[in-house]
């Protein structure tokens, strides 16, 4: 009885993850703070709703990764699409462009950060 509860579980959760779509994440970039010219802020770049869950997230000043950004554990919702948050700290300079870049099943994409000034 036990090995065919087992059997059935496994079966739904492997149906579960058969339903489940390849899907595109969806990107916010954005700043903890308004953005101000010399002051030391939180570059964030939060990605969600997608699937497969193997990603890469950078985070970026001119399009080099800012060292010792921290990332969020992987999370999924009920629907198998998962969701992630990198951040690091940055002080935006005039001259500089901060960004994200998210890379999903091999296509790199980057987005930029809009500052408020």
């Amino acid at each position: 009885m036990k090995l065919f509860v087992c059997a059935v579980f496994l079966s739904l959760v492997f149906l579960e993850l058969s339903m489940a779509k390849e899907s595109s994440p969806k990107v916010q970039v954005y700043s903890r703070l308004p953005g101000e010219i010399g002051k030391q802020n939180v570059l964030i770049c939060h990605v969600t709703g997608f699937y497969p869950p193997e990603i890469e997230i950078e985070v970026l000043r001119n399009n080099q990764a800012i060292p010792h950004a921290k990332q969020t554990d992987l999370a999924f919702e009920e629907d198998w699409h998962y969701h992630l948050t990198k951040h690091a700290t940055f002080t935006p300079n005039k001259d500089e462009t901060y960004s994200c870049r998210v890379t999903h099943l091999g296509k790199p994409r980057i987005y930029t950060w809009e500052s408020d000034v």
